[in-house]
């Protein structure tokens, strides 16, 4: 979530308690014959001191303690400010609010005058209505106890919940620039590796074949092209993906004689999709260093199969006397994994099964 979207959600959920927290007396206020303003001046009494707390617990209490990992000194110090606001509010509200109380007492102590002899007598005679105690008001410093607690909660409550999704936001920013660097450390890596083995296929035509070479430069300077100016934004179409395929793999083809079986099979129809670059050629690139014999009978088929939603790469190699036991040593398999794990999560699946004379990867990626 933004910054300022959470700030925004900040102030308009601290003033819509504020809101409530004066109005709500007024509303279910139960003397309708008590002016409106005297309701909001009993209101305020109460609401102006508990907002000095909110003020002194969200800009210093907070941060410079309950922050800093003293909860104790922090549940403290809130709990002793609660306590002396409160004497102070009760102290207001006998001794400075109401300076004529002491006066009304003196009054209320005094006899009352003598009531004729039959008024007596008839309410002598009725008896009280059980259970019809006049309610005693709540003191005003009452309310300031209860509204302190549930003021100061909210505001402690809604600064820590801030404060936590401040630290997942960074969290992620921080896992995003991270895979974003490993991506183009990776893609770095597979740039130089890949015009290796190429650059050392074409000086093997040179000798054999001076115009298949020549057309094996040109094939590269298309390839270098693709890679150097049109993979910049970090995606790709997966036609030019594609293309770029089929020209390692022609490649490939000019280098190996005809024993060697090389197939490509591309999808019929190419859907206008984006997707990483780079994603299949390491995989391709291990199937040709370690299915390839000059020796004995070898092969390599490469299958690109697009559906709705996902595609999948289906590459087979043979496997040779000089094949390694393992074969996914190296930047190959490793380096895709990474990218794999970076780019799609959980949400891809690459299967590599390896039989006797026979290495299989099946590799399938969302569009």
């Amino acid at each position: 979530m933004d910054k300022r979207k959470i700030k925004y959600a900040e102030i308009s959920l601290i003033s819509l308690v504020w809101i409530v927290l004066l109005v709500t007396p007024i509303l279910f206020r139960e003397d309708t014959n008590n002016p409106v303003w005297n309701s909001i001046t009993n209101q305020l009494e109460i609401l102006i001191p508990v907002a000095v707390l909110f003020v002194l617990n969200r800009y210093i209490f907070v941060p410079f303690v309950l922050f800093r990992g003293r909860f104790a000194v922090y549940i403290i110090s809130i709990l002793g400010l609660i306590f002396l606001f409160s004497l102070g509010s009760n102290y207001y509200d006998t001794k400075l609010n109401n300076p004529n109380r002491n006066n009304r007492q003196i009054n209320e102590q005094r006899e009352p005058p003598p009531r004729p002899l039959t008024e007596q007598a008839d309410r002598s005679e009725e008896p009280a209505p059980p259970g019809q105690r006049q309610p005693r008001p709540v003191p005003p410093f009452a309310n300031f106890l209860v509204f302190s607690v549930l003021v100061l909660g909210f505001d402690t409550g809604l600064r820590m919940g801030l404060r936590w999704i401040e630290a997942e936001n960074e969290k992620i920013n921080l896992e995003k620039e991270n895979v974003a660097s490993q991506l183009v450390l990776l893609r770095n890596q597979i740039s130089p590796h890949f015009f290796m083995n190429t650059l050392n296929n074409i000086h093997s035509l040179v000798d054999r074949n001076a115009d298949e070479a020549k057309e094996a430069i040109i094939k590269l300077s298309k390839m270098m092209r693709y890679l150097l100016y049109e993979t910049e934004t970090g995606t790709t179409t997966l036609k030019k993906e594609i293309e770029f395929l089929e020209s390692y793999v022609n490649l490939m083809k000019m280098r190996y004689s005809s024993k060697v079986k090389i197939s490509f099979v591309p999808p019929v129809s190419v859907p206008e999709k984006m997707i990483p670059p780079f994603i299949f050629i390491s995989l391709i690139e291990n199937a040709f260093k370690h299915g390839i014999s000059y020796h004995e009978e070898s092969f390599v088929d490469i299958d690109l199969i697009t559906g709705e939603e996902r595609l999948l790469l289906v590459v087979k190699n043979s496997k040779t006397s000089k094949t390694p036991a393992k074969e996914n040593t190296g930047i190959g398999l490793q380096n895709t994994r990474k990218r794999l794990a970076l780019l799609f999560g959980n949400n891809y699946h690459l299967d590599i099964i390896d039989s006797e004379g026979l290495f299989t990867v099946n590799l399938s990626i969302p569009l």
